[in-house]
């Protein structure tokens, strides 16, 4: 009998099932950051900053313990010669990520030094622009564990985390069309501020488009 894992067209085998759950633990930090920020600036739209400021911190803990899991993964994979089949295509996609991952905790880090003051004409974009960018990452993290349970599966995923990304690109261009046409912002460099936070918050939906299309070209290779 095959084990479970090569059954379902994984890389992982019975041997292999400490990784699996390793890497499990890691992709959902990914996920657990992106939520964070969807939460955190959440608060912060709605001026519960005491409450953002909570988030702030804790995506910090969390981006720290999986840089720990991360290395400890990679670790493994040299040392105890795993999946040596995968190992670079694993690799990779590791360190990418991991950008992922760096880019939502910088995001609540520049919300929490800068505080740009929000107007409340563009609140709601703000708000929808962050829920299609955690969108993204959750659905390229699905994409990912298909990629090691069942790789059939990985294009469907892929196609969601492109049209979430296309999402944050329309609504980052409204969001900056409302702020450079409005009248309520006086100074330009009010302007620019908010021109910068929308950029940094579909930044983390680029960053996710980017991971999508290095893992299509894991899954095409790994049909061949």
């Amino acid at each position: 009998m095959r084990p479970r894992f090569e059954a379902l067209g994984g890389v992982f085998t019975s041997r292999t099932k400490s990784l699996q759950l390793d890497m499990d633990r890691y992709f959902s930090m990914i996920d657990e950051g992106a939520l964070m920020l969807q939460e955190g600036i959440k608060r912060y739209l709605e001026d519960r900053l005491d409450e953002f400021e909570l988030k702030s911190h804790e995506i910090n803990v969390v981006e720290h313990e999986a840089d720990k899991l991360r290395r400890q993964i990679k670790h493994r994979l040299y040392s105890e010669m795993l999946i040596p089949d995968s190992r670079g295509d694993v690799l990779g996609l590791l360190e990418t990520l991991d950008n992922v991952l760096d880019d939502t905790k910088h995001v609540m880090t520049q919300f929490s030094i800068e505080k740009p003051q929000i107007p409340q004409f563009v609140r709601e974009d703000y708000r929808e622009l962050v829920e299609v960018t955690v969108k993204a990452v959750l659905e390229l993290t699905l994409a990912v564990r298909a990629f090691f349970r069942a790789v059939y599966r990985v294009t469907e995923h892929l196609d969601k985390v492109h049209f979430w990304e296309h999402e944050a690109d329309r609504i980052e261009q409204r969001l900056k069309r409302s702020v450079f046409a409005s009248e309520e912002i006086e100074l330009l460099s009010e302007r620019v501020h908010l021109r910068y936070f929308a950029g940094r918050l579909s930044r983390v939906a680029d960053q996710a488009e980017a991971v999508a299309e290095r893992l299509a070209v894991y899954a095409i290779k790994r049909h061949m």
